[in-house]
């Protein structure tokens, strides 16, 4: 058996597994809140800046346009976003929130960060380890999405 095809050589199983357990941390609080964690991932788009066009959004999530449209439709219905045309170009959809959306806001600053500290807790990691850990994951994104 070659190494470098071993399980436990691989790099990108830790990251999977990591992003698998931590989403699944994600889901009780979020579902709390009403919402998924692609939702969330949204929502953390609009609450940095609101009415943004679909396109910009999927842009910060490296996303395709085509994957998101069916989230924001699902977020509408849920009276989180509301979708319009654009002003300049009516081809394009701007995505603003709701008096709702906004509201999840401070909702989610009130369960989130405590709820997934509670669950890290027992994890030896600092809060200057996961800032580091950011920084290199974001070295292993900028490389790839190229």
């Amino acid at each position: 058996m070659h190494a470098e095809l071993q399980l436990d050589n691989q790099v990108c199983f830790r990251l999977y597994t990591a992003t698998r357990l931590i989403t699944q941390a994600y889901t009780p609080i979020l579902t709390a809140l009403g919402i998924t964690y692609p939702q969330y991932l949204v929502l953390m788009v609009l609450w940095e800046k609101d009415e943004q066009p679909v396109c910009d959004i999927a842009n910060r999530l490296l996303l395709e346009t085509n994957t998101v449209t069916p989230l924001l439709q699902r977020m509408e219905k849920l009276g989180i976003v509301i979708r319009k045309k654009g002003d300049k170009d009516k081809r394009q959809q701007i995505v603003s929130l709701t008096p709702k959306g906004k509201a999840l806001e401070e909702e989610a600053y009130a369960k989130i960060p405590s709820g997934m500290g509670e669950q890290l807790s027992a994890c030896p990691l600092k809060q200057a380890d996961y800032l580091h850990l950011a920084k290199e994951l974001d070295s292993i994104i900028e490389t790839l999405k190229k």
